[in-house]
């Protein structure tokens, strides 16, 4: 008897001993706030991803924007260093030249003095034979120096029908079209930008020709023609400043 008591007391005292049992909320939901945590965690990452991406895009547009303005700064002195090329090759002929006519004048017979008429004859003769560089610059100067642009559009002709081979000869039909655009001579200058994309087909003014004969057809109402011609420059030069000038203007023209 006093054993079987002992084994009950035991029992009893292991009984209060024991772990409580886990208490759940009714219903189950102490797995629905851990998820509900998963599901907010998850969206702030999606959101924090999604303004990573914006911020990137903004990024690559700025960056490809500076990529442009950079190409349209180098087409630019790209044109310049090749004016000084010119420019440098022309004075070494220059001096190449003077130095044979001392060398002959040193060995020839003294000739005759000239007469002062005769002299004022050479002197007035002198424009029309300067290198094509010197012609080409002081047509350039009558325009930005001088900036008389009345002046400039003759000076533009001369050098055009004097040195039709001339490296300067793209350059020469643009800077005439402009001038004749800004005049108001639209027929003219179509000619002078036409003449730009036609037979010059790698010229640096190429492209802003076509822009400008994309112009003078918005000028005459012709919306179809200058689509065309803005269309090609993107289409011809896409990465280019006049591609961002035919895409303005196409935005203008669009209903």
């Amino acid at each position: 008897m006093k054993k079987s008591l002992i084994a009950i007391a035991l029992m009893l005292s292991g009984a209060a001993y024991a772990a409580p049992a886990p208490v759940t909320e009714v219903g189950g939901n102490s797995n629905s706030g851990s998820a509900a945590d998963r599901i907010d965690r998850l969206e702030r990452i999606i959101k924090a991803r999604q303004q990573s991406e914006v911020d990137m895009q903004r990024r690559l547009d700025a960056l490809q924007q500076e990529v442009l303005d950079l190409r349209g700064q180098t087409d630019q002195q790209n044109y310049q260093i090749q004016q000084m090329l010119q420019r440098q090759r022309q004075l070494y002929d220059e001096i190449a030249n003077l130095t044979a006519n001392n060398n002959n004048s040193t060995s020839a017979p003294v000739a005759p003095a000239v007469s002062s008429s005769a002299g004022a004859s050479s002197a007035n003769s002198a424009p029309s034979s300067l290198s094509e560089t010197d012609a080409y610059q002081r047509a350039v100067d009558l325009v930005l120096k001088q900036r008389q642009y009345a002046e400039a559009i003759p000076a533009f002709k001369t050098f055009i029908s004097q040195y039709p081979n001339s490296s300067y000869a793209d350059n020469a039909n643009y800077w005439l079209g402009q001038l004749l655009y800004n005049e108001g001579d639209l027929t003219q200058a179509k000619v002078a930008f036409e003449n730009v994309v036609n037979n010059y087909k790698e010229s640096g003014k190429r492209a802003d020709s076509l822009v400008k004969l994309g112009m003078i057809a918005e000028k005459s109402n012709d919306k179809n023609a200058a689509s065309g011609f803005y269309n090609r420059v993107l289409k011809e030069y896409a990465n280019s400043a006049a591609a961002r000038i035919a895409q303005q203007q196409l935005a203008a023209i669009k209903p």
